[in-house]
């Protein structure tokens, strides 16, 4: 598993997940691998390309306070459509949701379980057209990547703005309050 602007305890994550020989399943490691070479990430984000791993994903987390999670995400929209997930969204997120059978839903339903850190997650995904054998990703999600990368930028240009959260946060502070699934 590639690893990009490794630091040693960062408070910051991005994964990009799925499967590149799965056309569309393979967004979220074409972003990520965007997100590598782009100048507009600070140094200390970890960039990590997940893969088809889930819970093995784990040991990347423990000490993160911000995850950008990055996937192929089927929520019954046009193809290409751009989804950002929070709070009881994440929570409530069925596995079949993700087009892998298991990665994201597990990945945050073990999270609360090897950590008590609180952390802010924010999945940023699309609707694919296409999971098919096939190493290309279709015509409209090829065209909503740029859009995607940029999505998790301004995602990390907020948080690099934001003060740190006190200490006596509760554990899973993300997962609290309404649940917000919007359209970037």
């Amino acid at each position: 598993m590639p690893i990009v602007n490794v630091a040693s305890t960062s408070p910051t994550v991005v994964i990009g997940v799925g499967n590149l020989v799965h056309a569309d399943d393979g967004l979220g490691i074409h972003a990520i691998q965007k997100l590598q070479s782009d100048p507009r990430v600070r140094k200390e984000v970890l960039l990590i390309d997940g893969g088809t791993f889930g819970i093995e994903l784990l040991a990347y987390l423990q000490e993160c306070r911000k995850l950008i999670l990055l996937d192929a995400v089927d929520v019954g929209k046009q193809p290409g459509t751009l989804v950002r997930m929070t709070g009881d969204d994440l929570r409530g997120f069925p596995c079949g949701a993700s087009v892998h059978q298991l990665g994201v839903a597990d990945l945050l339903a073990t999270l609360p379980l090897v950590s008590d850190i609180p952390r802010e997650i924010v999945l940023l995904g699309a609707q694919p057209a296409s999971t098919d054998w096939g190493t290309e990703l279709s015509a409209p999600v090829a065209a909503s990547l740029g859009r995607l990368v940029d999505a998790a930028v301004e995602q990390l240009d907020r948080w690099s703005q934001e003060p740190a959260a006190p200490a006596s946060q509760p554990a899973n502070a993300d997962l609290a309050g309404e649940a917000r699934r919007v359209e970037v």
